[in-house]
């Protein structure tokens, strides 16, 4: 007796429960970027279509929550960096829209570090999984972005990762600074002259 319809329903359960939490982690993602971290459960519950129970079900604490929120970020940023540069009409053009999801992971990610702020070593290993993911795609871009002429060399993913990380901090307290405006600037301040020749 074959039990393949048994499987087939196991694999489309377990489907089904990652794009559910899929689901969730975008609502709370989305409402942690509008609203901080201590934003309402209901509010979540609300942005996601489902009831509060569902959320703390997968999340039982607010902690478990913004660190699945910030690893899920981590991965859709890594992921969107080559998709970017392949849909973008030039690599500057790639590099300033990934720039633009790495200031929205950042507001997370300052929430992140007053939540976690009595266990160091957790934060510490989850910057290093943010650092180890990420660098290397911004350096992809950076790069690309270079070959094209269309930014100046020398400029290393970790420098601009920092740069913009500075920008933003502090700034969701604060309605007279916009970040992201300036971060806007910084990236638009990357470009090469006209008058500057690539180096080789």
């Amino acid at each position: 007796m074959s039990d393949g319809g048994t499987g087939q329903a196991a694999r489309t359960k377990r489907a089904d429960a990652l794009r559910n939490k899929k689901t969730l982690l975008d609502a709370a993602a989305a409402v942690f970027i509008a609203s901080g971290v201590e934003a309402p459960v209901r509010d979540i519950a609300a942005e996601a279509g489902v009831g509060t129970g569902t959320i703390y079900r997968h999340f039982p604490t607010r902690a478990e929550l913004i660190i699945a929120v910030y690893r899920h970020q981590v991965e859709a940023c890594a992921q969107a960096g080559p998709a970017l540069l392949a849909s973008s009409p030039t690599p500057h053009t790639a590099l300033a829209r990934w720039i633009d999801l790495f200031v929205d992971f950042l507001v997370t990610k300052h929430g992140l570090a007053a939540v976690l702020q009595p266990d160091s070593s957790g934060f510490d290993s989850l910057h290093t999984y943010f650092l180890d993911t990420l660098a290397p795609v911004c350096a992809q871009l950076i790069d690309a972005a270079a070959e094209a002429g269309e930014v100046r060399s020398g400029l290393t993913a970790y420098e601009l990762m920092r740069g913009v990380g500075n920008l933003c901090i502090g700034a969701e307290h604060d309605p007279r600074y916009d970040a992201r405006r300036l971060v806007g600037l910084l990236v638009e301040g990357l470009r090469r002259p006209h008058d500057e020749a690539p180096t080789a």
